[in-house]
C-alpha cells in the first residue's frame, strides 16, 4: 500500500495511491489518491470518501519526523572506495536535522558555504511504532514502511569538519518521497540516480553491507526510535556534484520517483 502525504491547496492530508509504476518509477496518469481520516502512523488507515486525481495534488514530504532522521555512512562498499574510507565493522551513524526534510517537486537549496554539493540516493526506512532494543528478527514489527531519500552532502565540509552535522544538516538536505510503501521486500532492489536524466546511481540494496533488519536493530539498541522516524540505508558509489539549476531524480525499485531541483540559496 502506497500512503502519501498531499495538499490540494488546503490543510496537507494523508492518503493511499492507486495505479502502476512503470520501469522508470512513474505512476500511470490515471492514478488516484483516496484521502485518510487522520495520520496513519498513529490512527491507522481509515478511508475516507474523498478521492482526487493524483495528477491535481501536490505531493508533500510523506512523514515529518517529529524526532530524527538517521543516516547510515558507507553502507555499500563501492561507495567506501570511491570515497577513499575503509569499511566499517559496524554501522556508522550520524543525525540529519528533521528540519532538512523536504518532500518531491521542493528545491534543494545551494548553500553558500559549499562549492562541492552532492547527491546520495537512498532507500529510507520509515519507523511505525516507538520502540528499543529490537532484534533483527523482530524489526518488521516495527516498520511503517518504506520511502526514497536523497542525502545531499556538502562533500567539501565534510572534509573539513570530519563530522558530518554541518555537511548534511542544512535546510532541505534531505528530500524524502513520493510516498510510503507499507509492502515491500527490501532486500534486493535496484537503486538509482539520475542528474538531468543521466544514470549516476545503479545499485542494489542487495550490496549493502549491513541490511535493514541489521540497521534497525543496531540503531536501536543506541537510541529510542519513535514513529515517524526515517532511517537512510547508505548510497550506492557513483555519487558526485550537483550544480544549480540541476535536476535529481532517484528511483528505488518498487517505490517510486522522487525529483528535486538544485536552487541558489537567498
Amino acid at each position: 500500500m502506497r500512503i502519501a502525504r498531499f495538499t490540494t491547496g488546503e490543510d496537507p492530508q494523508f492518503g493511499v495511491v492507486t495505479g502502476e509504476l512503470d520501469d522508470h518509477g512513474e505512476i500511470d496518469p490515471d492514478a488516484t489518491v483516496v484521502a485518510i481520516a487522520s495520520d496513519p502512523l498513529y490512527a491507522g488507515i481509515n478511508l475516507t470518501d474523498q478521492q482526487f486525481r493524483l495528477e491535481d495534488v501536490r505531493l508533500l514530504a510523506p512523514v515529518l519526523p517529529r524526532s530524527k532522521v538517521v543516516g547510515i555512512g558507507r553502507n555499500y562498499a563501492a561507495h567506501a572506495a570511491e570515497l577513499g574510507h575503509d569499511l566499517p565493522v559496524e554501522p556508522l551513524m550520524f543525525l540529519k536535522p528533521n528540519t532538512s526534510v523536504v518532500g518531491p517537486g521542493d528545491p534543494v537549496f545551494y548553500p553558500r558555504q559549499t562549492q562541492e554539493l552532492h547527491y546520495e540516493g537512498e532507500l529510507a526506512v520509515v519507523i511505525g511504532r516507538i520502540c528499543r532494543d529490537v532484534p533483527p528478527e523482530q524489526v518488521s514489527q516495527v516498520v511503517f514502511g518504506y520511502t526514497v531519500g536523497n542525502d545531499v552532502t556538502a562533500r567539501d565540509l565534510q572534509r573539513s569538519d570530519v563530522q558530518f552535522t554541518r555537511a548534511k544538516g542544512f535546510d532541505s538536505f534531505c528530500p524524502l518521497g513520493p510516498w510510503i510503501e507499507t509492502e515491500l521486500d527490501v532486500s534486493a532492489l535496484r537503486v538509482q540516480t539520475y542528474l538531468n536524466g543521466d544514470v549516476k546511481q545503479d545499485g542494489s540494496t542487495k550490496d549493502m553491507i549491513f541490511d535493514v533488519p541489521a540497521l534497525v536493530a543496531h540503531v536501536s539498541s543506541v537510541m529510542t526510535l519513535l514513529p515517524g522516524d526515517v532511517i537512510l540505508t547508505g548510497t550506492p558509489e557513483g555519487v558526485g556534484p550537483m550544480e544549480v539549476g540541476d535536476e535529481v531524480d532517484v528511483v528505488v525499485e518498487g517505490i517510486g520517483s522522487l525529483t528535486n531541483r538544485i536552487v541558489a540559496r537567498a
